[in-house]
């Protein structure tokens, strides 16, 4: 029982000079121990953002080079597609032109070579007309003699 004699369920005055104490012992803390510990937590993220925004700087810069290398690749292809575009419309043309040519040339031998035929077939007339002509000559002299 000696025990709970001595414990206080009320407080004191003695309670009021520990708050007091424990209040002052936080203030000095703050002023010699704690503000030097913020400065330095403070810069060190300071200096952490700091770093980021030069990141976030060269992670904008990247992204605006991106874009415009993607901007020039599309150009160049593009500008490849229509000179590809060009020259096959060129070698169409150089086609079609050969094509027409080879077809003139064509028509051109066609009639040239029906000339030749029909020609040919009015001198093979007028060469069996003379030999019928003979040969009617020579019957008609061979049954007159006969």
């Amino acid at each position: 029982m000696h025990l709970l004699a001595a414990i206080q369920l009320f407080p004191d005055g003695t309670m009021f000079l520990h708050i007091a104490i424990i209040l002052v012992m936080i203030w000095v803390l703050n002023k010699t121990l704690f503000k030097p510990i913020y400065a330095v937590l403070e810069a060190r993220e300071k200096n952490r953002s700091h770093q980021g925004g030069e990141a976030g700087a060269i992670l904008e810069d990247v992204e605006a080079k991106e874009a415009v290398y993607t901007s020039e690749i599309r150009d160049a292809r593009n500008e490849g597609y229509e000179i590809i575009e060009q020259r096959h419309n060129a070698a169409v043309a150089v086609r079609n032109q050969a094509l027409g040519k080879a077809k003139e040339e064509a028509v051109a031998m066609l009639d040239s070579g029906r000339g030749d035929i029909e020609r040919q077939a009015a001198e093979a007339r007028k060469e069996i007309e003379s030999g019928a002509e003979k040969m009617a000559d020579h019957i008609a002299a061979t049954i007159l003699k006969g």
